[in-house]
């Protein structure tokens, strides 16, 4: 499925006492770039979603590798790729680059919850159909 891309700057906050990106941000990375992803596919902020469509994502399951730091100023461009799309789940591949570097990379499986009990619902249509649509 097709590739969404997101610019990060890394600022101070970012990082840890030897100016290296602190491992655990690369998820908050991977977080904003899927955000931007889904606003771009189907032009819905999460709280939206929540609100007009009685769904929002959770994640249930993470894997990164961490391959090379990033630090101060950098300027990453985070990936999302859709590597398999269920009626209630996703399984997603992302990566943190810098200059065509990959700096952490890894696959993030996300479920859909209703906001209400957060029990399994099926991803709403809208999402689904924006997924095929977008496929090679």
């Amino acid at each position: 499925m097709s590739l969404f891309q997101h610019p990060v700057r890394i600022y101070w906050e970012d990082t840890d006492a030897g100016g290296i990106v602190f491992y655990a941000n690369y998820l908050k990375f991977f977080e904003r770039a899927r955000t931007e992803w889904l606003r771009s596919l189907v032009e819905l902020g999460q709280e939206q979603m929540k609100q007009e469509l009685g769904a929002m994502f959770v994640v249930s399951e993470t894997a990164v590798r961490y391959l090379s730091p990033a630090r101060l100023d950098d300027l990453l461009q985070v990936s999302v790729e859709v590597k398999e799309a269920g009626r209630v789940s996703m399984t997603l591949f992302q990566r943190a680059m810098l200059n065509g570097t990959v700096l952490a990379e890894g696959t993030i499986r996300i479920g859909c919850v209703s906001p209400a009990n957060l029990k399994p619902v099926r991803i709403p249509a809208p999402i689904l159909q924006a997924l095929q649509n977008k496929s090679p």
